[in-house]
């Protein structure tokens, strides 16, 4: 039997990603310490469940015993925390990360998928491509930008096969709602459940890519198990829809009673993802609409 590690697997595109990969038959070890800002962690019983934190080298190194394939997931996800708490973030981020990869490392691991983040490439003109250079506006993206680094490392120097995927804006299923920094749509969707006026940030002309967590779970399995020239490994490869949308217009798909509020330090005007890529070398392309996964929301 497969066996796969997710850290941060009772998260939000974790715990999609461990239900996924059992319902292909992998065993799964999820790791979690549940240090997200979340409502709500998804623990699947059928998983082996271990609450432990990623920087903590001796609490987490035998879970990797006979594991094939890690998704690093487990992060520091959020732009304003970490203006916050810039050092927790980096602890986070790049120690945990080169935690886990040592880890993998010396359990022989087929392969770790990193999850980073378009932020990235902050203000780099649109569509954002994967040879773009880094731009990183916030203590977020400079820490999952560094551990991009390591990964690259742990590939050409350790010979450990790792795949980085930038993610641009997801939603879907579990999406946390709690807290400013929420991912939009979820916080757009629980204010209208309470009646209260969706609040927009700044003008609300920002335009985001939106990629489903399906679509993204399904990535991280196919760029796991595909076989790959050895040459990829270390390399990044963007995940999003190819498409944007302005918040103003995601917010009037949801509901009209607006208002806004002050704009937020560090983050890019504009984001698009580049795809080509990934579609190229994993047969990769998203299959749900934004427009269509909200539409049940709104009856």
């Amino acid at each position: 039997m497969i066996k796969s590690l997710v850290t941060g697997g009772a998260g939000f595109i974790g715990s999609n990603l461990v239900d996924k990969l059992l319902s292909i038959g992998h065993s799964v070890v999820c790791v979690d310490n549940e240090f997200a800002d979340n409502e709500m962690f998804y623990w699947n019983p059928d998983a082996i469940n271990v609450k432990a934190d990623i920087t903590n080298y001796e609490e987490i190194k035998n879970l990797f015993n006979s594991v094939d394939y890690v998704f690093h997931m487990a992060a520091e996800s959020r732009i304003g925390p970490a203006i916050l708490n810039p050092i927790k973030a980096a602890e986070i981020n790049i120690l945990g990360t080169n935690i886990v990869l040592q880890c993998s490392r010396e359990s022989n691991v087929k392969r770790v998928i990193y999850s980073s983040t378009s932020s990235g490439y902050g203000s780099n003109p649109i569509p954002n491509v994967e040879t773009q250079p880094d731009d990183c506006l916030n203590p977020y993206s400079v820490s999952k930008i560094s551990a991009e680094k390591i990964c690259k490392m742990y590939s050409d120097m350790y010979k450990l096969p790792t795949i980085i995927f930038r993610y641009f804006n997801v939603y879907g299923e579990r999406a946390p709602s709690r807290g400013q920094y929420a991912p939009v749509i979820g916080i757009f969707l629980r204010q209208k459940k309470a009646g209260q006026k969706l609040t927009v940030v700044g003008d609300g002309e920002q335009r985001r890519d939106f990629i489903y967590v399906g679509d993204v779970v399904e990535a991280n399995i196919k760029a796991a198990t595909k076989d790959i020239d050895k040459k990829f490994f270390g390399e990044v490869f963007n995940v999003g829809s190819g498409e944007n949308i302005s918040i103003n217009e995601i917010a009037q798909m949801i509901d009209n009673n607006i208002e806004h509020i002050p704009p937020r330090e560090g983050e890019a005007r504009i984001t698009l993802a580049n795809i080509e890529k990934i579609r190229n070398l994993f047969d990769w392309s998203p299959k749900m609409n934004l427009k269509d996964w909200v539409k049940p929301y709104l009856i």
